[in-house]
């Protein structure tokens, strides 16, 4: 699966689909000089995610790609502790002036990264086959 997003409404079906998608902070990196903001995850597959009584639940490592990164800070999260987890709940966009905005990672425990963008790009990528999710659960959200 390979998708872009240009507008907010297309960065809603992105966000959809990396919902309880879960890195490594060490798979988060910031390409300065050629303005890339991008992670490797290991996203769910809601899109098969219905189909859990034909099969087990499913993950893919998938890469997600903010272009037109200006600036990227993040909150909530510690960036030295190479053994961190982040598990990501949404892509927030807020409008800028002229094109420009700011996509906000949601990360779960109160974490978040935001990247300023000159104009919105996003793509994901899967770039493996999809595997079982070693939960075997589909993920859930508390009450």
């Amino acid at each position: 699966m390979a998708l872009r997003a240009l507008d907010q409404d297309d960065l809603k079906v992105i966000s959809t689909l990396t919902q309880d998608a879960v890195f490594p902070i060490t798979e988060m990196t910031w390409d300065r000089k050629k303005r890339r903001f991008a992670l490797l995850i290991n996203r769910f597959r809601w899109e098969e995610g219905a189909r859990v009584g034909d099969h087990p639940p499913e993950r893919v490592q998938s890469v997600l790609v903010i272009e037109d990164a200006m600036a990227v800070a993040s909150q909530g999260i510690d960036l030295a502790d190479k053994d961190t987890v982040l598990s990501l709940l949404a892509l927030d966009w807020e409008a800028g002036e002229e094109g420009t905005g700011r996509i906000t990672l949601v990360l779960a425990g109160d974490g978040a990264v935001a990247v300023d963008v000159e104009c919105l790009e996003v793509t994901l990528r899967d770039v493996t086959r999809p595997y079982y999710a070693p939960s075997g659960k589909v993920p859930g959200h508390g009450p």
